[in-house]
């Protein structure tokens, strides 16, 4: 729980930029408020989250993900523009490799960040995801163009 109150107070202060005594104040209240209703759900092990190599690879991922989100936007702007509309859109189910579920919550993010695709829910080791181009209906064949990539890194961070 300490990890979470110093994680929370850290975003509050990067998120403010300012170290003025009122806003340091409102930091270490919504921290610590945050802290006692939602620590407990963050994660079963946050010891985990003060390993150097799980934050060299959350910074290995984010612009891994900012590409995928570029590329992503290209896309939808294409079909978007495009004058037939190339769109084949559908619900598919793919299978996760993840076993935490702060890792499959993180997936399920990304994936609803990157545009085109939405994660509509979390069944176990199942995502279903609202996808504008369906390339593949089949579940191992949906996992490995939505979700592999992302699940790459993410087994690094987050297991």
């Amino acid at each position: 729980m300490v990890i979470f109150f110093i994680f929370g107070f850290g975003l509050w202060l990067l998120l403010t930029l300012t170290l003025h005594w009122s806003s340091v104040i409102a930091g270490l209240l919504a921290s610590l408020l945050t802290t006692l209703i939602y620590g407990g759900y963050f994660t079963r092990h946050p010891i985990r989250f003060l390993q150097p190599h799980r934050w060299f690879w959350l910074l290995v991922y984010i612009p891994y993900f900012i590409w995928f989100m570029i590329r992503a936007n290209l896309d939808v702007a294409f079909r978007v523009l495009h004058p037939d509309r190339p769109i084949n859109p559908g619900i598919v189910k793919i299978k996760t490799i993840l076993k935490t579920d702060t890792a499959k919550v993180f997936l399920a993010n990304s994936i609803t960040l990157t545009p085109g695709t939405m994660t509509c829910d979390i069944d176990g080791e199942y995502l279903y995801i609202h996808w504008i181009d369906v390339r593949a209906q089949d579940v191992e064949g949906a996992s490995r163009i939505i979700a592999r990539p992302f699940e790459k890194i993410l087994r690094r961070i987050f297991e």
